[in-house]
């Protein structure tokens, strides 16, 4: 049976590194053997039907591919559509109310604690705040990510050591729910 899939790359195109044409993209996922390939904006993600693997394998095996074809490493991240509609429907914050810019989701390859978190001063940092999901982090930035100090902590690299992970602001997370629908 097909699953309907999106694939979130980490860190392509931007500041003019790791370019990653979406129309090769889509190419290089169909060649894979992956259908109804459609990509998002240019910051890396696409929505794709697969019937085979998980989303582990997947995921892999579409890193491997942009290696090969490429010459770079790309960290990705695969979801089904049911997580990306659990994550989307399970947000602690008021997305409704809230302006897209100010609400973002960082996925995360595997599960992470609230242990990992545990230096931060929360309160030193509001009206900023995050909160954990299943193997995602909510942050809510009231100015947007660029005026936030609380980003610029989350982003150390001892916070995500052992772990891939990449951000999508509300919008993308929304249109990543609409896009895997079957």
């Amino acid at each position: 049976m097909a699953t309907r899939y999106a694939a979130l790359l980490r860190g392509i195109n931007v500041g003019g590194g790791k370019k990653v044409p979406m129309a090769e993209l889509r190419a290089l996922m169909e060649s894979l053997g992956h259908e109804d390939v459609r990509t998002y904006l240019q910051s890396g993600q696409a929505a794709f039907t697969a019937g085979h693997g998980d989303e582990e394998s997947l995921a892999a095996e579409l890193s491997g591919a942009l290696a090969g074809r490429f010459g770079f490493d790309v960290d990705v991240i695969v979801r089904d559509h049911a997580y990306l509609k659990g994550v989307a429907d399970s947000c602690p914050f008021p997305a409704g109310e809230l302006e897209p810019k100010q609400l973002h989701v960082t996925y995360f390859s595997a599960p992470v604690t609230e242990d990992r978190f545990a230096e931060i001063d929360r309160e030193a940092y509001l009206p900023e705040d995050f909160r954990l999901g299943d193997r995602a982090l909510y942050l809510y930035v009231p100015d947007g990510l660029g005026r936030s100090k609380l980003t610029e902590h989350l982003a150390k690299p001892r916070l995500g050591k052992g772990v891939v992970a990449t951000s999508r602001n509300w919008n993308t997370v929304r249109k990543l729910v609409e896009m895997t629908e079957a």
